[in-house]
């Protein structure tokens, strides 16, 4: 998409506009941030961002103005001055983000941005993103093996192996490979062996597995005595992915 790499068969079409007719354009309409930050750490957060704002024509007043806005959005004026390699990491994807900003991109990939980022981090960077995509109408692309990171999304593809393994809403993807689940406390386990559904033994509670919330509704109603503190749940897109695939998710190779 980044006009980086040659595909390997197939057409690309961003915006309507063909990567092979007219990548400079393609090109100005794209902002990614990558797994690893590619600023200089020699430099300034101000010199970083002020020598990649050239880069597209942004400079003088225009580039102070969109310097004062990201800086407020993603909460690093007090950092303007400090060398790239003096921040942490989590003050350092910030900064990355910043610069995939400058210019205001249509669209937005992110790759694995919140990896080993602390909770505060991560809540600005969502907060953020969300902004744009419901402000701006800005398309965002986001690959992680957090899958609650995705739960947001409006549209979710699951990759195995390279290839397309599953792909729909999450709500969709839920209904289709996972069911519900009911979480009963103050019960015994003898009891819960009554109810004739698979279950699975959590601290203070049994878990059952239900393929729908008819058949919760079904039990509940069915003994009404052994459901005086419970709770459903819809299956997360955790366990989407472990059905789809057969496997767990580690590390950052399975997307």
């Amino acid at each position: 998409m980044c006009g980086q790499l040659g595909k390997d068969a197939g057409s690309i079409h961003i915006g309507g506009v063909d990567l092979d007719q007219d990548l400079d354009s393609i090109k100005r309409s794209l902002g990614v941030v990558f797994q690893n930050s590619v600023l200089d750490k020699e430099l300034s957060v101000r010199d970083n961002l002020e020598s990649r704002a050239a880069l597209y024509g942004i400079s003088g007043r225009n580039f102070k103005v969109r310097l004062a806005e990201l800086a407020k959005l993603l909460e690093f004026e007090d950092l303007l001055k400090r060398p790239v390699g003096k921040l942490s990491g989590g003050q350092r994807r910030r900064i990355d983000i910043a610069r995939a900003l400058l210019h205001r991109p249509r669209i937005l990939i992110l790759d694995e941005p919140t990896t080993g980022l602390d909770p505060q981090t991560r809540n600005i960077l969502w907060s953020v993103i969300g902004d744009l995509r419901k402000n701006e109408g800005m398309t965002v692309f986001l690959t992680t093996h957090y899958m609650e990171e995705a739960a947001d999304a409006d549209y979710v593809v699951i990759l195995d192996s390279g290839r397309i393994a599953a792909e729909g809403t999450p709500l969709e993807l839920k209904n289709t490979f996972t069911g519900d689940f009911i979480t009963i406390y103050g019960v015994e386990e003898s009891q819960i062996k009554t109810l004739g559904a698979p279950y699975t033994s959590i601290r203070d509670a049994y878990r059952l597995s239900v393929a729908d919330t008819a058949e919760a509704t079904k039990l509940i109603l069915q003994y009404p005595e052994l459901f005086q503190d419970f709770e459903i749940t819809k299956g997360k897109l955790d366990d989407v992915f472990l059905a789809v695939t057969g496997k767990k998710l580690s590390g950052g190779t399975d997307k």
